[in-house]
């Protein structure tokens, strides 16, 4: 995790499945226990991302609140396609880059 400002970062990488979504659950709620203002998930470094990968990020939301900003960088199509077919992508703002994540 990085900070910038009131924003903490969750940097992202490999793939993201039924095997892998347990561990990125437990460091998206680690990093909501702090209550920042805005989380950005970075996905740039994700290859797959599953369906336990897309629950991960309904609950993240649903735990943000009204406390903390969700926001995720999903800058290539493994990562932007699925948000889009689930229409995820309403419920939490994307971002093609960190940078705009973080300014948006």
């Amino acid at each position: 995790m990085e900070r910038h400002d009131a924003a903490t970062v969750l940097v992202v990488s490999g793939d993201i499945d039924m095997v892998t979504a347990p561990d990125f659950e437990k460091h998206l709620r680690s990093a909501l226990r702090d209550r920042p203002r805005t989380l950005v998930v970075d996905l740039g470094g994700v290859e797959f991302l599953g369906s336990a990968g897309l629950t991960a990020l309904v609950a993240a939301r649903q735990e943000a609140g009204t406390h903390t900003r969700l926001r995720v960088v999903a800058p290539s199509s493994a990562t932007a396609r699925p948000l889009q077919l689930t229409g995820l992508d309403q419920e939490i703002p994307v971002f093609a880059t960190r940078e705009d994540a973080l300014s948006g």
